[in-house]
């Protein structure tokens, strides 16, 4: 005979209640446990507040523990991050100048806290934008317009040291700076322009003028070269002529003399008044 058995809706419920039960608590262990660990990311760091209390020792790259809805980690980054803004400034010469300007910059380590309590996640608008923006109208307000550009390198490391000097009390570190772009009024880029040609034709000039010079006396030498070699030939033909004269006359002997004479005579005997002398033809006297 077949066992009859009777369904009692109170053993259906029973296990459907331990079942959420421990499905609630379950999940209510892994919350708890998920909310007293922290993980900071690398280059990060981790500021404690504990029930609106900043702790002064921010937490470190890895994983932490924490107490479950008492504390509360907010992460800062500490890597180098990059910002560009407008600077208009005035230089020394009361020109407008319209700049770009590149800042590279990290939160200090040590300073996270500092800055999470002071300042808040906005300290880029509230502290470091209005420095830049007062270091360089301090910096360029010492130079003239056209110093700002020859001198461009010695101006941007003026712009950094002061940038960073008013920051760095706040825990900002200013790793790069540069001026991206320096732009002035067009009446003063003409003016510029306008100098730089006078200056190029100032120089062309004075280049044909030394070249001129440089001409003129290389003529000027070679015609001395010249004179002076002329003057040497002159000379040394004279002493040619004059060293064959002295080798003639020294080669001279007395019967070439008179025999030259004898060469010129013209057959007269020479007539002598007063007595009967006359020359023979050897030139001595006859009587």
């Amino acid at each position: 005979m077949a066992k009859t058995v009777t369904f009692n809706p109170d053993m259906k419920k029973f296990p459907i209640k331990k079942i959420v039960l421990i499905a609630v608590v379950a999940l209510a262990a892994v919350i708890l446990l998920t909310s007293a660990f922290v993980v900071v990311p690398a280059g990060s760091t981790g500021v404690v507040v504990t029930l609106g209390s900043v702790s002064e020792n921010p937490l470190q790259e890895g994983l932490h523990l924490k107490i479950p809805f008492v504390q509360n980690v907010e992460i800062i980054s500490n890597k180098i991050q990059k910002v560009e803004v407008d600077a208009p400034a005035v230089s020394k010469d009361l020109q407008s100048i319209s700049s770009s300007i590149a800042v590279n910059f990290r939160v200090g380590n040590k300073s996270s806290a500092y800055i999470f309590q002071n300042i808040g996640r906005d300290y880029q608008d509230v502290v470091l934008l209005p420095a830049v923006q007062e270091s360089m109208k301090s910096v360029t307000a010492k130079y003239t317009a056209e110093e700002l550009i020859t001198e461009r390198a010695t101006v941007g490391q003026e712009v950094q040291d002061a940038l960073s000097e008013k920051v760095g009390g706040y825990g900002i570190v200013i790793d790069k700076f540069n001026i991206v772009n320096f732009e002035f009024s067009a009446e003063f880029d003409s003016a510029i322009e306008a100098k730089q040609v006078a200056e190029q034709n100032l120089i062309k000039t004075k280049t044909e003028q030394e070249q001129a010079i440089v001409i003129a006396e290389a003529e000027a030498q070679k015609k001395l070269i010249a004179a002076e070699a002329e003057a040497e030939a002159i000379l040394k033909k004279a002493q040619a002529q004059a060293e064959a004269n002295r080798k003639i006359a020294a080669s001279l002997s007395e019967n070439m003399i008179e025999y030259a004479k004898v060469e010129k005579w013209d057959g007269k005997l020479p007539i002598a008044s007063g007595g009967n002398t006359f020359l023979d033809i050897t030139g001595k006297a006859a009587e």
